[in-house]
This record gives C-alpha cells, sequence and structure tokens, in this order.
C-alpha cells in the first residue's frame, strides 16, 4: 500500500484557469463539466505538442577510443508505439562528460528508421560519455524529449585514468503536491481486478476544501479513467479496473474541489507476454566457426506481422545495463535518464509493486498540469522535417549587436541551373532555408538584399544547444579498467595494426551539387555565347546581342538596366544580377568577365515572382565552370558545404569459408562479430542471419531489437560463449 500525506499548500500560477471553478455550483453537471474540461485541455496539450520518441541500438555499450560505434535509430509516435514517417533526420551526438559533443551526425530516416555508424576520436579521454538523438521536432522540448544513453570509452594510449566527473540526471523528484492538512490518498494494488484509490479526509477539510475531486489518469497521453469523486465520508473509495489501464507508466492526478492538482502518483503496469520470438543459435561455437542466428515464432505462439527493420549486434559482453526497445518505451520515454537502481530492477524482471516504489522518487519528462490547464505551451521554433531539411539562422547588426527584423535574405548555390530562396527575418532577426533531404553536398552562400545595414549572417547549429542537466559529483571517482575492457582495448589495437577494419563506403564520391533546374523556367532570352562571334569585352555582348538588356559603364562604375517589354520603358530599379546562379549586387563583376570564359546569358525581361518577393527582371551569366571561381564574395556573405545527412557505411567481418582463409595466420580479434541494422522478416517474422566468430575466445551478447508493423517491440538478448 503506498501513501502520500500533503502538508502545505500547492501554489501554482494558474489562478484565471482556477479561479472559473471557486465560485461553481456542487451540481453533478458542474463537476462533470470541469473534468470535461481538465480532458479536452490534456487532449489539446497532446495534440499541439505531440511527442515523438527515439530508440538507439547500437552494437555495444562499451568501446575503445577510435572505434566505429554501429547503430540503428527507431523514431516512435509516443501514442501509438508505431514507426513513425513524421520525421526524416535524426540527430545524434555524443557527448563528453562535461557535456560537451565530441562527435555529431545527421542521419536520414525512412519510415520511422535509418542505420547510422560514426567514429569515435582517438584523442578522447576515458570515461562515461553520453549519447543523445533526436529530431527536429523534438528540439521545441529540450533537453528533456530526446534519447539519451550512456556510452563508456576507454582510451589506454592517453595515460589519464578512468574519471567520472559528472553524472546526468534523472528526472527524481516527489511529483506529488500538497495540499492542506487533513487529506490522505493512498493506492492499493492487491486486488487482482480492481486498484484501489483510497481518500481518506477529515470533517475539516471538506468545509473548506469542498467535498469533491476529480480523478483523471493517462499513459502516454492516452486518458484511461476519469471520475469525479464525492466526498461523503471521511474514508472514500475509487475501484478503477486493471483491464482499462494500457502497459507502462500510468499517471495518476487526484484534482481538489477548486481545480488544483492535490495528489499524482506514477505506476506501473506490466505488458504482456509479447515475448513470441524466439532465437535459435549455437551457443557454445568455436573461434572462426560460422554461426547461424534463426529468429522464429515460439511454438504455441501467434506470428508477429512482418518487422519492417530488425536490427542484430553481437559483440563482447560487456555487462553495461541499458534496456531493450521494449522497455525502454515503457520507462526510458517518460523519464528520460534512468537510475541504476531502475535499470537492474527492470533487468532482472522485479515485479511490478518493486518498480512502484522506485516510482515514487522519480516524476513525468512531459507533464506540467501548470502548462496544461493554463494552455501555456512551449512555443514551436521548430517544424518537422517531413519533406526539406530547415536552416536556421539570425541577421544581427555588427555594431549594435541587435537582431534586425523584417529583412530579406537570399540562398544561392554556384551551378549551372540557378536555384534560388529568399526568407524574410522575424522580430527576433531569425530566418529560415530549406534544403533538399538527402546525402548530397552543397556549397551554400547566403547574403542580405540590403548590404548597407552593415549586418552579420548567423547560422544557427541544426544540433540542440539544450543538454541534459549535470550534477556534480562529490570527488573523483576512478573507474577500474575492467578485464573485459583491457581486452577490449588489445583486440582494438591488433585489428588495427593489420588493418581489418577498413570500412567501404556504399555512396559515390563526393562532388558538389547545384540546383536540379532553374527557378525561372524558360527566358526571355537564351544566348549561347558559341554562336556568336567573339566580342572582346561582355558590354559589347550585351550592346550587341541582348536586346532590351542593357550594360552601361558609368562615372560611378557598370550599371545594367532592363526595358519593361510592356510599357517600353527602363524599370524604375535595378534587375537581379546573377553569376553561375549566384546573386550579385555589383554589376561590375559581370562586366569585368572575360567573354571567352562565358557559355551563355540567360535573361527574364518582365517582373518575376518568386513567393512574395518581386524581381524587376533578371540576369543569369552563366560561366563555362559554373562554379563562381571568378568572383569574390563580399564579407557581408557567409559561403559554407554542407550536407544534409550523411552517407551509411557497411559493416564488414571476415569469411573463413575457405580453408586457406580459415588457416590464415591473420589475428580476428573483432569486438563486434556482426552487425546488421536492416534485417527483414518474412511475412510471419521469421528470419535468418549467418556470420563467422573470431580468434578472441569470450562472451558475447547477441541483441535484437526491432518494432513490428502494429507497434509492439521486439528485443531478445542471448550470450553465447565463442570456445
Amino acid at each position: 500500500m503506498l501513501k502520500n500525506i500533503f502538508m502545505s499548500r500547492y501554489r501554482i500560477p494558474y489562478c484565471l484557469f482556477l479561479f472559473s471553478f471557486l465560485s461553481l455550483s456542487s451540481s453533478g453537471q458542474v463537476r462533470q463539466d470541469f473534468l470535461d474540461t481538465v480532458s479536452e485541455r490534456f487532449q489539446k496539450y497532446c495534440n499541439t505538442n505531440p511527442r515523438e520518441e527515439i530508440y538507439i541500438h547500437t552494437d555495444r555499450q562499451e568501446y575503445v577510443a577510435g572505434e566505429d560505434v554501429w547503430f540503428s535509430i527507431y523514431l516512435i509516435d509516443r501514442q501509438t508505439s508505431k514507426l513513425s514517417g513524421s520525421g526524416k533526420i535524426a540527430y545524434f551526438e555524443i557527448l563528453n562528460p562535461e557535456n560537451r559533443p565530441v562527435a555529431q551526425k545527421r542521419i536520414g530516416l525512412e519510415n520511422g528508421f535509418g542505420p547510422g555508424q560514426i567514429l569515435l576520436p582517438d584523442t578522447i579521454s576515458s570515461g562515461i560519455y553520453t549519447i543523445r538523438a533526436y529530431t527536429n521536432w523534438m528540439k521545441n522540448f529540450m533537453p528533456e524529449n530526446c534519447f539519451i544513453k550512456r556510452l563508456i570509452i576507454h582510451n589506454p594510449l592517453t595515460g589519464k585514468s578512468f574519471n567520472i566527473y559528472r553524472e546526468l540526471m534523472s528526472n527524481k523528484g516527489n511529483i506529488t503536491p500538497t495540499e492542506a492538512t487533513g487529506l490522505v490518498t493512498e493506492i492499493d494494488k492487491q486486488n487482482q481486478e480492481n486498484i484501489r484509490i483510497i481518500i481518506k479526509s477529515t470533517r475539516d477539510y471538506r468545509l473548506v476544501g469542498g467535498n469533491t475531486c476529480y480523478l483523471f489518469v493517462q499513459t502516454h497521453g492516452i486518458i484511461n479513467f476519469k471520475r469525479v469523486v464525492t466526498l461523503s465520508d471521511e474514508v472514500t473509495v475509487v475501484n478503477m479496473p486493471r483491464d482499462i489501464l494500457i502497459p507502462g507508466i500510468n499517471h495518476i492526478t487526484l484534482f481538489s474541489s477548486s481545480g488544483r492538482p492535490v495528489f499524482e502518483r506514477l505506476l506501473y503496469t506490466p505488458k504482456g507476454n509479447e515475448g513470441n520470438l524466439d532465437l535459435i543459435v549455437n551457443e557454445n561455437p568455436e573461434s572462426r566457426e560460422k554461426i547461424t542466428l534463426e529468429i522464429a515464432s515460439k511454438k504455441g505462439t501467434a506470428a508477429l506481422d512482418k518487422l519492417p527493420y530488425l536490427s542484430i549486434s553481437a559483440s563482447i559482453a560487456d555487462g553495461n545495463l541499458f534496456p531493450g526497445i521494449d522497455y525502454y518505451m515503457i520507462f526510458g520515454s517518460e523519464f528520460g535518464v534512468l537510475p541504476d537502481e531502475l535499470l537492474k530492477s527492470i533487468q532482472n524482471g522485479a515485479p511490478a509493486d518493486s518498480i512502484d516504489k522506485f516510482l515514487l522518487s522519480m516524476k513525468s519528462s512531459w507533464i506540467d498540469w501548470n502548462k496544461i490547464l493554463s494552455e501555456s505551451y512551449p512555443s514551436i521554433r521548430y517544424k518537422k522535417e517531413t519533406e526539406n531539411h530547415f536552416l536556421y539562422g539570425r541577421l544581427i547588426n555588427k555594431n549594435t549587436q541587435i537582431p534586425d527584423p523584417e529583412q530579406y535574405l537570399f540562398l544561392s548555390m554556384p551551378g549551372k541551373k540557378t536555384m534560388f530562396q529568399y526568407a524574410k527575418t522575424d522580430k527576433n532577426g531569425d530566418f529560415t532555408f530549406t534544403l533538399p533531404l538527402d546525402g548530397s553536398i552543397r556549397d551554400l552562400i547566403i547574403q542580405p538584399e540590403d548590404a548597407e545595414r552593415n549586418n552579420n549572417i548567423r547560422i544557427e547549429s541544426s544540433f540542440s544547444d539544450k543538454y541534459p542537466e549535470l550534477t556534480q559529483v562529490t570527488g573523483t571517482l576512478a573507474k577500474p579498467v575492467t578485464q573485459s575492457s583491457s581486452k577490449m582495448a588489445v583486440n582494438y589495437q591488433v585489428m588495427k595494426i593489420y588493418k581489418s577494419d577498413v570500412l567501404p563506403e556504399k555512396s559515390s564520391p563526393v562532388t558538389f551539387t547545384g540546383g536540379a533546374r532553374r527557378f525561372y523556367g524558360k527566358p526571355d532570352i537564351d544566348l549561347l555565347m558559341d554562336d556568336y562571334i567573339k566580342l572582346p569585352v561582355m558590354q559589347e555582348v550585351f550592346f550587341e546581342l541582348t536586346p532590351g538588356v542593357f550594360l552601361r559603364k558609368k562615372k560611378t562604375g557598370y550599371e545594367i538596366s532592363i526595358a519593361d517589354p510592356v510599357e517600353s520603358r527602363i524599370y524604375d530599379r535595378p534587375p537581379m544580377l546573377f553569376i553561375d546562379g549566384v546573386i550579385v549586387r555589383d554589376p561590375a563583376n559581370i562586366a569585368n568577365l572575360d567573354p571567352e570564359t562565358v557559355e551563355k546569358i540567360e535573361a527574364v525581361k518582365s517582373r518575376y515572382f518568386v513567393g512574395e518577393y518581386m524581381m524587376y527582371g533578371l540576369v543569369n551569366v552563366i560561366t563555362r565552370a559554373g562554379d563562381f571561381r571568378t568572383v569574390t564574395l563580399p564579407d557581408y556573405a557567409v559561403r559554407l558545404p554542407y550536407r544534409v545527412t550523411e552517407p551509411v557505411n557497411s559493416f564488414s567481418s571476415p569469411d573463413f569459408t575457405t580453408p586457406e582463409k580459415k588457416l590464415s595466420r591473420i589475428p580476428d580479434f573483432r569486438n563486434t562479430l556482426y552487425w546488421n541494422p536492416a534485417v527483414k522478416t518474412d511475412n510471419e517474422g521469421n528470419a535468418a542471419v549467418e556470420f563467422w566468430s573470431s580468434d578472441f575466445r569470450s562472451d558475447y551478447e547477441v541483441s535484437i531489437q526491432g518494432i513490428t508493423g502494429d507497434g509492439k517491440p521486439v528485443s531478445i538478448m542471448k550470450i553465447i560463449k565463442v570456445q
């Protein structure tokens, strides 16, 4: 039986919401209206701020500096537990013990799944590092709404001891608000059919606080149970049927008659027996022996749906704790970092009542009744990247360091097919551009429309700068180097010497990618220079070959103008000028080009709109190289190479099929025997893979993680011992 006694008033700043309920009559309709209002605002909160969840399956929990970390990313809808296609990019980071990134990658996702690999720098020190991952949408709720996993990294070459400087804070703390003395709430889970919520109230409490309470229960944003409770006596019992509770963390809240939450409790409802997959493998293979893993439905159980993706790892068993995808979606998505005590309880199959005791000191990372009832939702700046990647920045005055609002900026990419985007800064000086969701490297050039305003362009990192909170550890805790970690370090050095870890890359050689097609369609002038006689200077080229488009030299410099084809007069504003698709503000850049280097000139004479932005005609001079190399960018422009998602490497492992290879004297000391991030099962959920054991005799952990099409998590772990 769990108990909580309230000693003092719970104060929260949503008085306007509560005020409307203080003078309500005690009619049943009014009381039901309040509960309906709570339900509506809770649903609105969930719908307005839908939470995504990420789970990452890594090939190991412990590494040596310089090794590769292999991983699979699963993006999951919190309410349905199904893979979510709402985000196409995951942001993956490894943070050092001081909470600073040492490695970062953007990983492409397809239908909620994405494989990845990242190289650990060989210069980092030994310590406890942190993997964190999130989508662009999840950045709105950082640092709580992200995947977090501790990683142990050893670097014997630095000569420094393994130190734990700080630890990530879990969501600990008493979540239960307190109300006036005289109200006690207990949870009784002894009954097999119902959970009994026992509310004890004194006569004085009922006279002052009212004789009505409101009970509300939700799990991962889904309402399980709600009821108006009348405190007619000193003890009031509410029977809540167990079968209405969704497996997971059930969040129970009791509101007072004035609308204040006076009791909150987290309970754990175990999921049903979903372990209907079996892993069949030889658990005692010899060195350099072929190992076959078979995944099949257990006898007497219903076959699982076809799994879209299943990731499989076989690596040295390091003894470190981390829940599989099944338990992480229950606990990790609710609390973030899990205490070691809870991890051990989960892994050891502790009963629900035992886990409930841990939950007394935990609080949800996303439920805040203050914000929910007052509709004070977090501001949404970062959109879901379903079709494009978003590049964010800010325009700031160099002298005052104040953001400059309502200003246009332009994005160009050098190339023979001109791509053009504009953005307008908001009240905070922020702007956003969009980029295609692919792995091409693009040469981005961003510049302001008005160069005279003396502004700086600051490009925002796509990775969140809101880091999880750290708690200072008293003193310095040295972690002893275990036998397994010492062997892993030796194995890594041996493999490095024999260069067995060279990884082929699936992607083609890197080249810069420009626009796919010119944004202005078919131009009014499409002049191919090779079709005409060679002229010595660009001024003569325009004079002879571009009717209605004029390049003139004046005392102050060059000028390019276009005659309006409708009104037959020169526009009172200059046209937009491009060289190789990049905007240039000074016509002298075009006038000073050598005609021999120019391939063609394209011009649009009429006014041209891109969205709400209007150009008074445009001229695009395309060089034979098409790479904008002949022009020096002005100081106010920003140029950066940018790749939205990184290419995916393939995990390689030796094949000892032939006697020659099996008897080879080249050592094979792989720390990870096998990694496959995307095993696809047949229609009944069955699959099989093969790989070879190494020369290193040790215990290896086989880990299989995945999600079925209907949202059922799959997690299987088994130890094999190479003889």
